[in-house]
């Protein structure tokens, strides 16, 4: 754990917000806590986070929609906080760009394990090297900063954070063959039993988004009985 790490923390509860304040800051984090969208965009603008555990309901602008702004903007990391633990929800969250999702009530050192958890995934340095700012493939170029597609032709193609995730996960994997668990675990970063059908769906809708015919697949190839391999050269741009 990188004992400089900044949190911030968006929350309309002054009790949460107070202890989870508390709870991170003993165990080596540096965080701010604000009450809504505002505080979070005047948070932003002062200091550089590492990562922003952001409650689903807020006054104004919820964390849906704070979420998919703040994506739109940065590969800032989001872990979303809610009351609600629909399995819908969940994947909303996510498909909005959140990074990881934990319903309320929860015990602070889950949120703890899952703050490590995404800044290990998404940690910017590798052994002390810089990671890509783009990452390129057959004949498509993924914008690692921005989030997005390019084609051959220059042409941009907008994903959502699970489409986002997944590709990465692909990407940083490539010509190995990654089964359902495996996927479930390096994208969701953890056990979750509602997603375990939903690896299949995502991968539908990457196909779909690198124009791979579904019923022969040149990127994404289904192994039966084991999972998927991305098959595909990949290569780092700074």
């Amino acid at each position: 754990m990188d004992p400089l790490a900044q949190i911030l923390i968006v929350d309309d509860d002054r009790e949460i917000r107070t202890l989870l304040a508390e709870y991170l800051d003993g165990n080596g984090y540096r965080t701010t806590a604000v009450a809504d969208g505002p505080g979070m965009w005047a948070a932003l603008e002062k200091a550089t986070f590492d990562l922003v555990v952001l409650d689903l309901t807020l006054p104004g602008d919820d964390g849906l929609v704070l979420c998919r702004t703040l994506r739109a903007r940065s590969a800032l990391p989001v872990i979303m906080l809610t009351a609600r633990g629909a399995a819908l929800d969940r994947i909303v969250g996510l498909e909005m760009g959140a990074d990881d999702y934990l319903a309320k009530p929860f015990e602070p050192r889950e949120l703890l394990a899952r703050i490590r958890s995404v800044l290990r995934r998404t940690s910017g340095a590798i052994q002390g090297e810089a990671a890509p700012r783009t990452l390129r493939f057959g004949e498509w170029s993924l914008d690692m900063v921005a989030r997005h597609l390019i084609d051959h032709d220059g042409v941009v193609v907008t994903l959502s954070g699970a489409e986002y995730r997944l590709l990465t996960v692909f990407l940083e994997r490539p010509n190995r063959i990654l089964n359902r668990d495996q996927l479930l675990d390096l994208t969701h970063g953890r056990e979750a039993d509602s997603f375990d059908r939903s690896i299949d769906l995502q991968v539908s809708r990457l196909r779909q988004r690198l124009r791979d015919d579904a019923r022969s697949p040149q990127l994404i190839k289904t192994v039966r009985s084991e999972g998927y391999i991305f098959a595909s050269t990949v290569t780092g741009v700074s």
